[in-house]
């Protein structure tokens, strides 16, 4: 390669200069020779000033066409006639169009970063700045493996990718910042410093005794110094011990010549845990040994917490399948028991004192049923009834049973709006959560304090929604502040797991923060909670805006059935026996007289043989014909059929295409099971 710029020479062109002056410049130019990306300065004429080794290597051009003096125009056409810039099979006359065109951007020059992919493939991120009257840098980073992560990513959690994205944009703008005063390389020593305090990374060179001689401003404000108090310091007295130990073997091994790469992790002045990844060149001494180190480090606190993030996510979606998948088997239990339990009540004779032992059985199926509602809230698959809620009045009504719910010691202050506030949410489940977030405020203030529930607008900007992982626009949002123990903030990112909690054993199920929060992501919100041990907890969540109600409709009359039940073949399709035989009970007690079949197959064998089936009642998930494709079946045969879906399954709703059919879910007693049959529509006359 034919030499660069030197960075001090003479009228004539000899480098002059003391020789320390020339070994230290030597030294850093050695070091951008070692870094990934290709840097190039141009003067304004523009012609190419000096690079590194690493355009060579990442744009491919002739190493006889990267020599001082060579015009930018060369590389563009260069560039134009290989395909570089997206076409192919460019006609003389359209390289010469797109190379004016260029070139013109060029006389314009501003500051810029964009990303073009290579024929081969190859990514690379090009940002350009202007040197005011002397020229531009330009900095080529290739970004392959970078943006195939990203993609991964992205499959994954898109909504996690874009906040990871955006924080990448922010580094690369911090990059550009640098590159305003690059092209000075080739003048002083003066220059290159000003150019590495301009990276956006941390950068520095200490000696074989682990003193620092060299850093830029970006390592000195990492560590909360001033870039010159920090020369003559050890790594040691900088890093603390802490962070000492963990780095000091990597820097034994840096000093044994091996070029060492590591994380490591500490404490700032705020008091917060950073973390950064170094990388430590080793510079060989001409009397052999090692006299130095190069490190160059990059702060990877956000992705750090990104990837913490997604760990989280997945666990949380792992934990909300696994709990969808045992509703199915769960609600059939409780189904059975609950209709077993019911029947026997019905049938013993009163005041025998059996109630003693039935109710407690029927309160415990009823706990179960309300536990799985609570599971299913959690990992978002329990169905919600959303409807435009006026909060302040919600919340203001619920006063009086926080005032019961927690003790006298306790003041509670409601922050509400003068404006009507309408969210778009489930009444009961909002409800419910303010419950659960004031008894776990009660809990945390066993001497008393003050609870506090205010309510205000929340307008989520595009910028801020990468952020929380809600969508743009309006919203609620809920305080729920206490002055109780606070929370300790390693336990923090688990709150929000199921049966995970801070109470004595037997004090709470761990339940009620993961139903809150499977409650206000399901409701299209998010949630979170800031607390400081000894002041107090505040947990915020918002939900989406909603307008106010229309007037409701009015109400829709069914006509009256005109033949009795008994009169009402029912086919009943279930193929776990004991909750067939359960339902089956529940039919015969209000009258419907009953055939049965363990599976959809059966059940369509029947339905094309027997005439006189007047209703249909079938389990939604069966082998052979599941009870939808049951239905569409029957609708087929007998367009005018009544048909009742039954479902053990967290959600029972109907695939495209199917026929909407009213779905009851299980547990369910016999009340339920006939308010769900007089929604039917049944024909005048049954089939005979």
């Amino acid at each position: 390669m034919i030499a660069r710029i030197a960075p001090i020479a003479s009228p004539s062109g000899p480098r002059v200069g003391s020789p320390e002056d020339l070994r230290r410049y030597d030294l850093l130019l050695a070091g951008f020779d070692l870094l990934d990306q290709a840097i190039a300065v141009f003067d304004a004429s523009p012609k190419l000033v000096t690079w590194n080794k690493a355009m060579l290597r990442l744009l491919d051009f002739p190493e006889s066409m990267v020599r001082v003096g060579t015009p930018f125009e060369d590389f563009v056409r260069f560039n134009a006639e290989r395909g570089e810039y997206g076409g192919t099979h460019r006609s003389p006359a359209e390289v010469e169009h797109l190379v004016a065109e260029r070139m013109a951007a060029v006389r314009a020059f501003q500051p810029h970063h964009a990303e073009r992919t290579r024929p081969n493939g190859q990514v690379l991120s090009i940002r350009g700045v202007p040197i005011p009257n002397l020229g531009f840098v330009t900095l080529w980073t290739d970004v392959t493996e970078q943006r195939r992560y990203e993609q991964l990513i992205e499959s994954q959690n898109a909504e996690l990718e874009n906040r990871v994205r955006a924080r990448t944009a922010e580094l690369e703008a911090a990059t550009a910042r640098l590159d305003n005063v690059a092209a000075q390389l080739a003048r002083s020593e003066e220059r290159l410093r000003l150019i590495m305090d301009a990276i956006p990374a941390l950068i520095a060179y200490v000696d074989s005794g682990e003193r620092y001689r060299f850093a830029n401003k970006g390592y000195a404000d990492w560590f909360g110094l001033d870039k010159n108090t920090i020369v003559g310091r050890s790594i040691e007295e900088v890093f603390g011990p802490e962070a000492y130990a963990q780095i000091k073997p990597y820097l034994e091994q840096a000093a044994a010549g091996e070029r060492v790469s590591y994380e490591y992790s500490r404490t700032n002045a705020a008091g917060k845990p950073v973390h950064a990844r170094s990388a430590v060149v080793p510079e060989a001494s001409l009397a052999g040994g090692v006299q130095g180190f190069f490190v160059l480090s990059i702060d990877i606190t956000e992705q750090k917490a990104s990837q913490a993030a997604l760990i989280q996510a997945q666990k949380m979606e792992a934990v909300g399948q696994l709990t969808g998948g045992l509703a199915h088997d769960f609600n059939n239990l409780l189904t059975i028991i609950t209709g077993n339990l019911h029947t026997l009540r019905d049938k013993l004779p009163a005041h025998q004192g059996y109630e003693e032992h039935l109710e407690p059985a029927l309160s415990a199926a009823r706990r179960g049923t309300e536990l799985i509602r609570r599971l299913l809230t959690f990992s978002r698959q329990q169905p919600l009834e959303p409807s435009p809620v006026e909060v302040g009045a919600l919340v203001h009504g619920m006063s009086q049973l926080l005032s019961r719910s927690l003790t006298e010691r306790i003041d509670i202050k409601l922050e509400l709006p003068t404006e009507k506030l309408h969210a778009l949410v489930d009444p009961h489940q909002l409800e419910n959560a303010l419950l659960n977030l004031a008894i776990n405020a009660r809990d945390a203030m066993p001497d008393g304090g003050t609870l506090t529930i205010s309510l205000a607008t929340r307008h989520v900007s595009p910028s801020l929604a990468l952020l929380v992982e809600v969508p743009a626009g309006d919203y609620v949002q809920f305080d729920v502040s206490d002055t109780g123990s606070g929370i300790a903030p390693e336990l923090l990112p688990r709150l929000f797991e199921p049966f995970f909690t801070t109470k004595a054993f037997g004090a709470g199920s761990g339940l009620g923060l993961a139903m809150v929060y499977g409650f206000i992501r399901q409701s299209g919100g998010n949630i979170r909670i800031l607390s400081t041990p000894g002041k107090g907890t505040n947990v915020r969540f918002i939900v989406p805006m909603s307008d106010s109600p229309p007037p409701p409709p009015a109400t829709a009359r069914h006509p009256a059935a005109s033949v009795a039940n008994e009169s009402r073949l029912t086919l009943l399709v279930e193929d776990e026996p004991e909750v067939r035989k359960v339902i089956r009970q529940q039919l015969t007690e209000l009258g419907f007289p009953v055939i049965e079949a363990s599976n959809g197959i059966e059940a369509r064998a029947m339905l094309e043989a027997v005439e006189d089936i007047a209703l249909l009642v079938s389990d939604t998930v069966m082998p052979g014909h599941g009870g939808r494709e049951l239905a569409m079946i029957a609708r087929t045969l007998r367009p005018q059929l009544p048909i009742l879906l039954i479902t053990g399954y967290a959600t029972g709703d109907a695939p495209g295409g199917s026929p909407n059919i009213p779905t009851l879910r299980k547990p369910f007693d016999r009340a339920a099971l006939a308010a769900a049959l007089a929604a039917l529509e049944f024909p005048e006359t049954p089939a005979s």
